[in-house]
């Protein structure tokens, strides 16, 4: 099994996501950032700040008026459930939530 690295992980789903999305789009040029900032998580209260922060991008952005609005931001059954569904999903060999 190979190993990779967050960044290279990262890369690949950012070049193919921007191939797509141009495609779609007709354009050509970049459609992310270059940088990426990754950071560890150490405590539950740290994961939960961390999955606000991100739950409220769209609607800082403007795209939403309130994140659940936002049909790219969670599968249905984390926003049914919590972060606990997100902690387990995280686990070896749980399941991710659909």
């Amino acid at each position: 099994m190979e190993v990779c690295s967050l960044a290279e992980i990262t890369d690949a789903v950012k070049g193919a996501s921007a191939h797509k999305i141009n495609k779609i789009l007709g354009r050509k040029g970049k459609v992310w950032q270059t940088e990426s900032f990754d950071h560890v998580l150490r405590c539950s209260e740290s994961l939960d700040q961390k999955i606000e922060y991100i739950r409220q991008n769209p609607v800082r952005r403007g795209l939403v008026s309130n994140w659940e609005d936002y049909s790219w931001i969670w599968p249905k059954q984390c926003v049914e459930h919590g972060t606990a569904e997100l902690r387990s999903a995280g686990q070896p060999g749980a399941a991710v939530p659909t």
